[in-house]
């Protein structure tokens, strides 16, 4: 039973009564002893409350679901529920909204305050009560109130926000990406939606480039960079460009949006479409690792060699890309450090070597995406109930032709471009411009070193051209006649190179060192671009400084299908209308049609 308050005169007390404008709100005085009740209700009242009474914590609990009061003073030792009891019930209702709950009791010992803060309650008040200490509190929970309810109303705007910046990462962002079937993903983002993104795109000759991103933060502020990295990556993946030069741009502009505490890391990768070698730039994240097509055997461990980007402008990702050779049924796995800094119940990180063991023992069915779920199976057994820290991205690239399909150039002829075959050419339609384009390219050593022509030619084209021009083969073409000059002509590399185990690393390697130590020789390019009425016609004549070759040998030479290189000439040959060699070699004119 609750200890009596002081006497003081009876007045009515309404129940749920209609609140004057200047009413404080609707308090709850829950009290066994009637005369405790009044006494309370006397001083609330005079603070400007309207009042509702219980006498024990049942009916407390009844009240507070259909009154919805603003502050509740409740007594501890009560028949039918006590006030711990009721006050429990009453925090495990949900409700936004913060109601505090004022323990008015005689007992002062610790463990009565415990048990009544580990209950739900706010505050306490010991009898019999002093009108000023009750004025205190009052104002007291009221300051609480409404600094509770400015964070909730913060929070609803946040989660707005948070729902407007999750629209742009999956309506805006990931529409912009290939969807491709074998390629397993496993986002699971710390809030609202993750700060890790994913991008995909196929450049023009069909090389599929994979950005794994982890921005600083989580939810809306890592969003930030996100439209300007997957309008960068997009864009000029799209247009053929080489992945240091995307991460180039990429830097660049996360170094003027972002402010200084915030930057980007990524994992980029590049899958030759013949499925033979992959380019990766790992950028201050877990390594990226590649299984062979067996599953049983960890092939390639990428480590980072970059730093975060966003942070210093001038950094140059040329030094840092990687070559590796794949086969036909490898698998590569791309992660953020959410995957190894995940911890167990005990506090133990999985870890770089807990990833490793995972993915070497997991299995697969005949469903391809089996051996995936294997991994992730594994990682959760591991996390069990311990929530993560931070965002979780696992991606698995399955490198097999349904994802990259080789070149099918008759089925490219046939569906990219106009149909060659007798009678159908389109010389035979009305010229348009009779004063045709023409324009000429000089590249020096130094713009040799540090520019790729091949994307911006292909603009100027575009430009140019009256029609709609067939970009992946234009690409391909230029591309073919770019590195046969530059690679084999100027820098006189051998491309039988990349037919051993590990010679992709090795001839990218001597290629850049022959790139560097480069001090003279030249790249001509002149281009001369005439308007149909229907399509157009390309013509392109290319030279070198280097010492040329044997094209005659060449030409009689049968080209393997299958060959990691050699087939450059030989795509050219079924692109173009025609192409022709000169002596000795390093000059060579293409027509292409279409």
């Amino acid at each position: 039973m609750g200890e009596s308050l002081m006497s003081v005169p009876r007045e009515d007390i309404s129940i749920n009564s209609n609140s004057p404008k200047n009413s404080r709100g609707c308090a709850l005085v829950v009290d066994d002893d009637i005369t405790n009740r009044l006494v309370l209700a006397s001083f609330l009242k005079k603070e400007g409350f309207d009042i509702i009474e219980a006498e024990n914590g049942k009916l407390a609990l009844e009240l507070y679901s259909e009154h919805k009061p603003d502050i509740i003073f409740m007594d501890i030792m009560m028949p039918v529920m006590d006030g711990l009891e009721s006050t429990k019930h009453i925090r495990a209702i949900d409700n936004n909204d913060f109601v505090p709950i004022i323990f008015v009791t005689a007992m002062t010992d610790s463990d009565t305050i415990t048990h009544c803060i580990d209950a739900g309650g706010d505050d306490f008040l010991t009898k019999p009560i002093n009108h000023i200490n009750l004025q205190a509190k009052i104002h007291s929970m009221e300051r609480i109130r409404d600094m509770h309810r400015s964070i909730t109303e913060l929070n609803k705007k946040a989660y707005h926000e948070q729902k407007v910046a999750e629209h742009i990462f999956t309506d805006v962002v990931g529409k912009l990406n290939v969807k491709i079937e074998q390629i397993h993903t496993l986002i699971r983002p710390l809030e609202l939606f993750s700060g890790d993104m994913l991008l995909t795109a196929f450049t023009p000759s069909r090389d599929i480039h994979i950005l794994l991103a982890d921005f600083t933060g989580h939810g809306l502020s890592a969003a930030i960079g996100a439209l300007p990295v997957s309008e960068t990556f997009h864009a000029m993946t799209a247009k053929g460009y080489d992945i240091d030069e995307i991460l180039k741009n990429i830097n660049i502009k996360l170094k003027k949006l972002l402010p200084t505490n915030m930057f980007m890391t990524a994992q980029y990768v590049s899958i030759n479409h013949k499925l033979n070698y992959i380019t990766a730039c790992n950028c201050a994240m877990p390594d990226i690792l590649v299984l062979d097509k067996s599953a049983n055997r960890l092939k390639e461990k990428i480590i980072s060699r970059g730093m975060p980007l966003g942070i210093d402008a001038e950094f140059d990702f040329s030094k840092i890309v990687e070559y590796f050779k794949i086969t036909n049924g490898d698998r590569i796995f791309l992660s953020s450090d959410g995957i190894i800094e995940s911890t167990n119940t005990k506090g133990e990180e999985f870890g770089e070597q807990g990833f490793k063991n995972a993915l070497l023992s997991a299995r697969s069915t005949n469903n391809t995406q089996s051996f995936f779920d294997d991994v992730v199976k594994k990682f959760d057994a591991f996390c069990k109930d311990s929530p993560p820290s931070d965002d979780i991205s696992l991606v698995e690239i399955l490198c097999v032709p349904e994802n990259i399909p080789p070149w099918d150039m008759l089925s490219l002829l046939s569906s990219d471009e106009s149909d060659f075959s007798e009678g159908a050419s389109p010389l035979d339609n009305k010229v348009i411009d009779h004063n045709s384009t023409e324009i000429s390219i000089n590249l020096n050593s130094n713009n040799l070193k540090n520019t790729d022509p091949v994307p911006l030619v292909i603009n100027n084209i575009i430009q140019l051209s009256a029609s709609d021009i067939p970009k992946q083969s234009l690409f391909i073409i230029l591309t073919e006649l770019y590195i046969n000059a530059l690679d084999h002509g100027i820098l006189d590399l051998d491309s039988k190179l990349k037919s051993s185990a590990t010679g992709f690393e090795k001839y990218f390697s001597e290629r850049e060192k022959r790139l560097n130590n480069l001090n003279s020789g030249y790249v001509r390019m002149s281009f001369q671009i005439q308007n149909y009425a229907s399509g157009g016609e390309f013509s392109l004549i290319f030279e070198d400084s280097g010492n040329g070759f044997n094209f005659e040998e060449y030409n009689n030479r049968t080209t393997d299908e299958n060959a990691f290189s050699g087939r450059g000439i030989s795509l050219i040959k079924q692109l173009c209308k025609s192409i022709t060699y000169y002596t000795p070699g390093n000059k060579v004119e293409v027509i292409f049609q279409w």
